[in-house]
């Protein structure tokens, strides 16, 4: 996939969002071969793999100006470095417990020039601040998600679904939802995209 390929599902992007979209590759291989975050198979495929997935969360949840954002788990900075770039008046936190990891996160967002892009070296649990949504992808199973971010929502919701959780998640859910006792919504991606690679790939929200 190029970056050519990404713009068609995200037409109105600025000038400036599609240079730090084309960036992306570039960065992102100079940074893996520093410091491992992606695989080796999947750094050719980036745009598709890792920058379009993670964008499937904003074909479900367009952000808003002055919401907050915290990716847990956020490893190389997926979802929450493309979504930062999509949604440039939104503001994004990005921890993950790996520090090495982080740093790369962080390095990335300098690049880009992001403005409202925070990284920690910090697990879900360490995090006291209030949130409107949390994303993550595929870090764990539901049941065990949960817990870990219950109670760091903020109370005012303003967007079209309620504050909750936006997590990307792959493959036949049944059971893991049914043993999570959670009430979710099922959003499956390749309703938004055509590449095969989307077939078995959802978007799970969860009520905050």
């Amino acid at each position: 996939m190029t970056s050519e390929q990404l713009f068609t599902y995200f037409p109105n992007l600025s000038e400036k969002q599609k240079q730090q979209f084309e960036q992306l590759p570039a960065l992102y291989e100079f940074w893996n071969n520093q410091i491992n975050v992606i695989s080796r198979k999947d750094i050719d495929q980036l745009f598709e793999r890792h920058v379009l997935h993670s964008l499937g969360i904003a074909k479900v949840m367009p952000f808003l100006p002055g919401e907050s954002v915290l990716d847990v788990g956020t490893g190389g900075g997926f979802p929450g470095i493309p979504l930062a770039i999509l949604f440039p008046e939104t503001k994004f936190y990005l921890v993950d417990s790996i520090g090495k990891k982080i740093k790369v996160v962080q390095e990335v967002a300098k690049a880009l020039g992001l403005q409202n892009v925070r990284a920690a070296h910090s697990r879900a649990e360490q995090v006291n601040e209030k949130f409107d949504f949390i994303v993550s992808r595929a870090v764990t199973r539901l049941g065990e998600f949960y817990p870990w971010i219950s109670g760091k929502f903020s109370k005012h919701s303003k967007n079209k679904l309620p504050n909750g959780i936006l997590y990307l998640k792959g493959g036949d859910l049944t059971d893991e939802i049914r043993e999570s006792g959670l009430e979710v919504a099922q959003y499956y991606l390749k309703d938004y995209y055509s590449e095969e690679f989307f077939d078995t790939k959802q978007v799970i929200y969860v009520k905050g």
